[in-house]
């Protein structure tokens, strides 16, 4: 017979077995090799990444210092699915450079952004296909919720795309604020951050 009422306990999903899984994907990911970012050989991939910083601004050098001697704490996480991933088409398209060209894309922000040079960003990265393409969204989750890294909790904006035209009237993110440049942001005439704001936060993460 229906039940009248609901009783989420009855409902409710938990398996140790999962997040296993999942830990187990992290130390994996955990010991991938770095590379330059972007790579410098192209590949069919898609997966899950992260952006280390290792230059000499101010701004990040808590986060530098802690990269001296090996990657340990990103300033970015993400994600890169092959197309046709939300409809389990993806096993169709093994030939997409998801990950390589999500990770160009980044270095093309970081190279427009002031006070910033891609030489001075690592990054290293997990490729999932076949059944494990399905961890590409707990992994980036856990890996964020792990490192805190700096682009993705503190700091908004970085991984943005542009909203296209018609959708000029939002404000920059905190990220083109502190590092203008790129294009399409310069089109945004909402009011934006204060940048003095911004850098406060940044350094109070820091002492």
């Amino acid at each position: 017979m229906p039940k009248e009422s609901v009783d989420t306990r009855l409902h409710t999903f938990r398996s140790p077995k999962f997040k296993s899984v999942v830990h187990e994907a992290i130390r994996f990911f955990d010991s991938t090799p770095v590379h330059p970012l972007p790579p410098k050989s192209r590949f069919s991939a898609g997966g899950v990444y992260a952006l280390y910083y290792v230059g000499k601004s101010p701004l990040y050098c808590h986060i530098a210092i802690l990269n001296k001697s090996t990657c340990s704490q990103p300033i970015y996480v993400g994600k890169a699915v092959l197309p046709g991933w939300r409809t389990a088409r993806a096993a169709n398209k093994s030939d997409a450079e998801s990950l390589y060209s999500r990770l160009r894309e980044h270095s093309r922000s970081i190279a427009q952004g002031a006070g910033l040079q891609a030489s001075d960003f690592l990054t290293r990265f997990m490729i999932l296909e076949g059944l494990e393409i399905d961890l590409v969204v707990p992994v980036e989750a856990e890996l964020i919720r792990q490192y805190k890294p700096l682009w993705n909790t503190y700091v908004d904006g970085f991984g943005n795309h542009d909203p296209g035209k018609g959708r000029y009237k939002q404000a920059r993110s905190e990220w083109d604020v502190l590092h203008p440049g790129r294009l399409w942001a310069k089109r945004l005439t909402g009011r934006s951050p204060r940048r003095k704001s911004i850098i406060e936060k940044i350094e109070r993460l820091g002492r």
